[in-house]
């Protein structure tokens, strides 16, 4: 793909997506998305659909989805997109889709809310929404203040304000994870030896690490209460005679 299409786009969008695959392909960004996969796939392995619809700045194959019948990923044009759109302007009917994915795309993105409310409307009633955003309490957050590369440029949204957006736009927070406890050291050696935080933190469900994980569901639209039938005339009503009475209170 190209970028001729997309004359119009806004180009500090697109240099912020470019920018933030350049950083996911990277050996850091290697490491925390190969976490964020493990996650992934064991949340959509227990949901089901015909449609998923994946949005990020990542290169990476998308996590498997073993119930779903059928994966596709959008976004910038950029190589590996299936379908090319603007970050507020899905190419989506309302409902289309049984699981929504943002990897990073609120990260990443120029209008958090405009993003949200175009993934939100996306999602069938009764459907998910899963929200992976880099958590900004852990080691992986503060590096971002030193960062002299693309995740400088990372929002960083808290996982509870992102909760709080979801309730309003409908969803029922379902479950709230976190992964990649090792902080982002560009040593490979040292990653290894520390590879035992990932299971042991894990396990405690700690909040500090790098990434979170958000699973929602939209709530069902309530019913509209039935109308009362109407009730039909059954004939014209016929006056009855009247007894008339005498002055003495006697009938005649």
């Amino acid at each position: 793909m190209t970028d001729e299409a997309f004359a119009q786009a806004d180009p500090q969008w697109l240099a912020l997506t470019c920018a933030a695959r350049e950083w996911l392909s990277g050996p850091l960004g290697q490491l925390l998305q190969d976490e964020e996969r493990r996650l992934l796939e064991e949340e959509l392995a227990r949901l089901f659909g015909s449609f998923l619809v994946h949005y990020g700045p990542s290169a990476q194959a998308l996590p498997q989805a073993p119930q779903i019948q059928r994966s596709v990923r959008l976004g910038a044009p950029l190589p590996g997109m299936e379908i090319a759109c603007e970050e507020q302007a899905w190419p989506l009917c309302e409902h289309a889709a049984d699981v929504v994915v943002l990897q990073h795309g609120l990260d990443f993105c120029v209008s958090p809310h405009g993003l949200l409310r175009e993934a939100a409307s996306s999602v069938r009633p009764g459907g998910h929404l899963l929200i992976v955003g880099i958590n900004p309490w852990s080691f992986w957050g503060a590096r971002r203040v030193f960062a002299r590369d693309a995740l400088r440029k990372a929002r960083c949204i808290s996982p509870s304000r992102v909760a709080d957006w979801l309730n309003l736009l409908g969803f029922a927070l379902e479950k709230r994870r976190f992964g990649c406890y090792r902080p982002p050291l560009a040593s490979a050696k040292w990653q290894a030896r520390l590879l035992g935080l990932e299971t042991w933190a894990g396990g405690q469900g700690l909040v500090g690490g790098g990434f979170y994980l958000l699973v929602a569901r939209k709530l069902v639209v309530g019913l509209r209460p039935l109308r009362q039938p109407r009730r039909e005339p059954i004939g014209k009503l016929i006056p009855l005679p009247l007894a008339k009475v005498n002055r003495d209170g006697c009938e005649p």
